[in-house]
């Protein structure tokens, strides 16, 4: 074979490539509105300052924790690697992921996850892992998570699952091809709507209240994980009242976290001492915190952390407070343009008065 004709059959393979990763980036979803939690895993790889405490969890930490309030109050540095309906062991992959990038002293995990035992829905596990990087870990989830009819090869290659939404493309995916805006402030999500908790129905009866062998294999190997890398696992179930936490559920927790020298805190019987109000700390009717809620999750967390842990005061540390700073300016402009928003079209009403008098206009 001539140089000439290795040359050309190494530029149309390059070329053959370049296409496919082009379309790929095209086709697959961007989760920049509505559904926006199909962006978050990809997020945490653009984060530069070092976070000594890591979140692992479903909606119940990503919508309920301020890491700017655990830095502004307590100078933690910390992040959110949450995603919707996040099971355990995907808990335990993006921890492993993000392990290869640094070592937190300390790692909270929410244990709503562990009622489910095996995978659930094609959809959340997209929205889970398609923002990871390539990697073990990634190998890893798939291979966990894969409902029946999911095939590893669509994970690897995306545009193998998502070619079909070539007819859908719309201006967004044009818009966003390239940089995308960021969904979250450090893995957390913010909604300032008020909606107040609603009664909730009388927990149904189970036939079996034992949490499955493989939920509670994979949290035992997140703590497996943790003791191996000295890190410090703290298990927590937030104050959250729907989805229900059964007593049983919670007994069994305590169990394993005894049996492994672990804290676990269930804060749903702390929504008081928290100053939690849920007429007005939730947007949609109990199922989760809003703003003003997360805020003062995250104080009362923070607080026990910052005692419990030797954690560094990174209000001090010049480098990785002008990092913060960047991070706490961004969080607080979106949260004024948030008020201001529902303030303008009313959604707020007689709420309006009272965000001006929290500092949230």
């Amino acid at each position: 074979m001539t140089k000439k004709r290795a040359f050309i059959i190494v530029f149309y393979l390059v070329l053959t490539v370049a296409v496919l990763w082009f379309v790929q980036r095209l086709v697959m979803p961007k989760y920049q509105y509505g559904i926006v939690e199909g962006a978050m895993a990809a997020e945490y790889y653009e984060a530069d300052e070092p976070h000594e405490v890591i979140f692992v969890g479903d909606c119940e930490v990503y919508e309920a924790i301020s890491p700017v309030t655990l830095y502004e109050e307590y100078g933690i540095s910390s992040y959110i690697r949450g995603s919707a309906q996040q099971l355990v062991w995907q808990s335990y992959y993006l921890l492993e992921d993000a392990l290869r990038y640094e070592t937190p002293k300390v790692v909270v995990f929410n244990v709503l996850a562990l009622k489910y035992d095996e995978p659930q829905s094609e959809t959340y596990n997209r929205m889970t892992i398609d923002g990871m990087r390539l990697s073990p870990s990634k190998i890893g989830i798939i291979e966990e998570s894969m409902t029946p009819d999911e095939k590893m090869i669509e994970y690897i290659f995306p545009i193998l699952r998502y070619h079909s939404r070539w007819s859908e493309l719309d201006q967004d995916d044009w818009d966003y091809l390239w940089d995308r805006d960021r969904v979250t402030h450090n893995g957390y999500y913010m909604r300032v709507d008020i909606k107040p908790e609603a009664e909730f129905p009388e927990p149904p009866l189970l036939t079996d209240y034992s949490l499955g062998d493989n939920a509670m294999y994979w949290l035992g190997r997140m703590a497996d994980l943790c003791a191996e890398n000295d890190i410090e696992l703290v298990l927590i179930k937030s104050p959250i009242k729907f989805p229900f936490w059964y007593d049983q559920w919670d007994q069994q927790v305590s169990a394993f976290a005894r049996s492994r020298g672990l804290t676990y805190i269930n804060f749903i019987d702390a929504r008081d001492d928290m100053g939690l109000d849920m007429t007005r700390d939730t947007y949609d009717a109990g199922l989760h915190l809003n703003l003003t809620g997360a805020e003062k999750f995250a104080r009362y967390l923070g607080a026990i952390l910052d005692e419990s842990y030797d954690l560094t005061d990174y209000r001090e540390v010049p480098e990785v407070a002008a990092e913060w700073e960047d991070i706490c300016e961004a969080y607080h402009a979106m949260a004024a343009a948030q008020y201001q928003e529902l303030i303008e079209y009313g959604y707020l009403r007689n709420w309006g008065s009272a965000a001006v008098e929290m500092g949230r206009p």
